[in-house]
C-alpha cells in the first residue's frame, strides 16, 4: 500500500498530470489509501519545503566532486527514503490544501456494499449508486445518484447531514433509505425522524413518514410507510405501494445489474405488491406480478404492456 501511494505522490507533482479518475478511484478502493496518501504527501511537500530553503550550491566553494563510488540515488529512491524516516512525526498535520475534500464511493449496478464512518455511523449502498464522502466534514455526506440506507449515529452536537439534489436532510437519532434518481429525491424513515430541508420547507418526517420531491418543485408529496418495509432491498425484497411503473424499473436495474426501463404506455402505472428477488435470477419471472411482459430490447429489458 505503500509503494502504490508513494506512486501516487510522484506522478501528482508532474503538472501534466491527467489520471485523477484514476485516482479517485484508488482512494475511494479503500478508506485506509487515504489515510497513507494524506501522510506520504505531506511528508513530500515538508521535503519540498526543506529543499527550497537549502543554500544555494551557486555560493558554495568551488570544489570537484569527489568520484561517486556508487551510483547515485535516483528521486523515486530518495523520496521514498525520505519520507519513511519523516512518516512518524507526521501525527498532528492537516491535510495538504491541494488534496480533495471530497472522494467519492460508487458501486456498480447489480453490487452492493456497506461502509462505516468514523463515527459508527453505516451507509449501505444499493448497486448503482455514488455517494461523496467529506474529509473536512465526517457528520456529512452527498448521495448523487442511486439509494443509500443511512444508520446514523445521533450527535446533538454535529447532526449528521446528507446532500441530495438541490435539498438537505439532517438526522434527529435516524435509520432512513434515500433514492436519488435523475431529478427526483425519494426518503423512507424507519427510525427516529429527520428534517427535510431545514433552512426551507422544513418538514419533520418522523419513523413511518416518506416524502418524494422533485428539483425546482414546490409540492412534497407525503405519504406513509411501513417502517420495517423501508431498504427492503437488502433483503431482496422491493415493497410497493403506488410507485409508478417507471420506479420500479430503476429498482430492479440497480438490485439486478441490467438495464431495465419502462415503456411509456406503463411508465406512470401506479403498482402496489412486494417484489422478491434473488442475485441473479431472471426478471422475466416477475411479468405476472407486474402484470406487463418483460421483454428484451438490444441489451435492455422492457417493461411493456401485456399481449392480449
Amino acid at each position: 500500500m505503500n509503494d502504490a501511494a508513494l506512486d501516487w505522490v510522484i506522478r501528482l507533482r508532474d503538472p501534466a498530470f491527467d489520471g485523477w479518475d484514476a485516482f479517485e478511484a484508488w482512494l475511494s478502493a479503500d478508506p485506509a489509501h487515504a489515510e497513507v496518501y494524506q501522510r506520504l504527501a505531506v511528508a513530500d511537500r515538508d521535503i519540498g519545503d526543506l529543499l527550497g530553503s537549502a543554500p544555494s550550491l551557486a555560493r558554495a566553494p568551488a570544489v570537484a566532486p569527489p568520484k561517486p563510488v556508487r551510483p547515485p540515488f535516483t528521486r523515486r529512491a530518495w523520496l521514498g527514503g525520505a519520507i519513511a524516516a519523516s512518516v512518524a512525526g507526521l501525527i498532528g498535520f492537516g491535510l495538504i490544501d491541494r488534496q480533495p475534500a471530497l472522494y467519492p464511493i460508487e458501486t456498480a449496478p447489480g453490487m452492493r456494499r456497506t461502509i462505516t464512518l468514523e463515527d459508527g455511523s453505516r451507509i449501505a449502498l444499493n448497486g448503482g449508486t455514488r455517494i461523496l464522502i467529506d474529509r473536512k466534514q465526517a457528520r456529512h455526506a452527498t448521495l448523487e445518484r442511486g439509494e443509500a440506507l443511512f444508520d446514523v449515529v445521533h450527535d446533538d452536537s454535529a447532526p449528521f447531514r446528507v446532500a441530495v439534489g438541490d435539498a438537505t436532510l439532517v438526522d434527529l437519532g435516524t435509520r432512513f433509505n434515500v433514492v436519488r434518481e435523475g431529478e427526483a429525491t425519494a426518503v423512507q424513515v424507519a427510525e427516529g425522524a429527520v428534517v427535510y430541508n431545514p433552512d426551507g420547507e422544513a418538514v419533520r418526517l418522523d419513523a413511518g413518514r416518506a416524502l418524494r420531491a422533485v428539483d425546482g418543485e414546490a409540492h412534497l408529496q407525503l405519504a406513509d410507510v411501513a417502517p420495517a418495509a423501508v431498504a427492503g432491498w437488502r433483503e431482496g425484497r422491493l415493497i410497493y405501494d403506488g410507485q409508478t411503473m417507471a420506479e420500479v424499473a430503476a429498482d430492479l436495474a440497480r438490485w439486478s445489474g441490467q438495464p431495465v426501463r419502462a415503456a411509456p404506455q406503463v411508465a406512470g402505472r401506479r403498482f402496489r405488491g412486494v417484489l422478491s428477488l434473488g442475485d441473479g435470477e431472471d426478471i422475466v419471472r416477475l411479468a405476472p406480478l407486474l402484470d406487463v411482459d418483460i421483454r428484451r430490447d438490444g441489451r435492455s429489458w422492457i417493461l411493456a404492456p401485456r399481449s392480449r
